[in-house]
């Protein structure tokens, strides 16, 4: 009984005696292997040589401090929920008194974790951030040759009080046209009006 009407014909073409013995299929890939040998290697040298980067390039994540180094994730988990591939994991905790410095508010990130092996690099959890907490740098991911070491926690993370990055290039015009409207509080803390 024929279930599909798709069909395949079947030659069984009689085989030369050349291509019994396969001499001209060798002699064919050899001159193809060749032929390689003359031209430019398509690699390069990366420690010390690195192509260039598309300026729309979305590598390792960090989160951002503010202007005074407190850190700006709230653990509202709104970037969890936006990832497709659920590769953010977070637990909250309260600030404690003395933890201003640290802290932006009073709930924080205890735990804030990305398994670098689950992320697709989409930016949909930077655009999820109503803190503008967590962006997408220009670095690359480092490799490593355990599972473990692939789930980047708060200190593989959270940005360096001296050694700041820039993400002004991930910021799109609107947001930065934004900002500049005057009266408005986007992104700041509450201060309360004596």
């Amino acid at each position: 009984m024929q279930l599909t009407n798709r069909r395949k014909v079947v030659s069984n073409k009689e085989q030369s005696f050349a291509e019994k013995i396969y001499l001209p299929a060798i002699v064919k890939g050899m001159a193809i292997t060749f032929s390689h040998l003359f031209k430019k290697a398509p690699t390069i040298d990366y420690p010390n040589k690195t192509r260039p980067m598309a300026p729309v390039y979305r590598g390792q994540h960090v989160l951002k401090r503010d202007e005074n180094g407190a850190e700006r994730c709230t653990a509202c988990g709104m970037c969890a929920v936006a990832c497709p591939a659920e590769a953010i994991t977070m637990e909250s905790g309260e600030r404690k008194k003395g933890e201003e410095h640290l802290y932006r508010e009073e709930k924080y990130a205890t735990i804030y974790e990305i398994n670098m092996l689950r992320c697709i690099f989409c930016g949909l959890c930077e655009e999820a951030c109503p803190k503008e907490a967590i962006f997408l740098t220009d670095r690359l991911v480092d490799t490593d040759y355990e599972r473990r070491d692939m789930v980047y926690g708060k200190d593989k993370l959270v940005e360096k009080i001296d050694q700041r990055i820039d993400v002004s290039k991930r910021q799109t015009p609107e947001v930065l046209e934004f900002k500049k409207i005057p009266g408005l509080r986007h992104n700041e803390l509450y201060k309360k009006i004596k």
